[in-house]
């Protein structure tokens, strides 16, 4: 769906312009999606997998080490393996998912509760990880002028009863 859907979106509203996509990965639909389609259209584009830091399963595996899935609070991600729709190689071997970042839990938390706060987005813990790893993709002197996307995979609304929002009901008197 993500080739029909997301991919265009995206190519439509950076009128192709855009360079990189940094993207969670849950079931690797989302990532797996943009790239196959996008970067026929423009051989630069890269996609960059987003992961928790305690569970770096694609990390792992990009880098040939023994896969060591843990523990995390980055919910909707690190599913403990590489899920079959992630596509780190196209069908003659060239890699399509070339880098991971790996995000805390408490760096993920803070993004979504600041993105609340600041830009008035009820996002969940999986976006803020896409944020946050956007922002530090953004950082880089390679990267400077380049077009960074990313997506806002999740609703805060189903975090309201969770940790994410504690904060928030504390200022409040909740």
């Amino acid at each position: 769906i993500h080739r029909k859907t997301t991919a265009e979106e995206i190519w439509a509203d950076t009128d192709g312009k855009v360079d990189i996509l940094v993207a969670a990965v849950g079931t690797g639909g989302t990532i797996t999606g943009c790239y196959e389609v996008i970067h026929p259209r423009k051989p630069s584009f890269r996609a960059i997998a987003v992961e928790p830091k305690d569970s770096p399963v694609i990390s792992q595996t990009l880098a040939g080490q023994e896969v060591k899935p843990g523990p995390h609070k980055i919910q909707g991600t690190g599913a403990g393996f590489v899920p079959k729709n992630l596509h780190l190689k196209d069908s003659q071997g060239n890699p399509q998912i070339t880098e991971c970042v790996q995000v805390s839990n408490d760096d993920a938390f803070a993004m979504a509760r600041r993105l609340a706060k600041e830009e008035g987005l009820l996002v969940g813990i999986s976006t803020g990880a896409n944020v946050v790893a956007a922002l530090e993709v953004a950082k880089r002197p390679e990267n400077k002028g380049k077009m960074i996307v990313t997506v806002a995979c999740s609703t805060g609304e189903r975090y309201l009863s969770t940790a994410l929002a504690a904060e928030a009901k504390a200022e409040v008197g909740g």
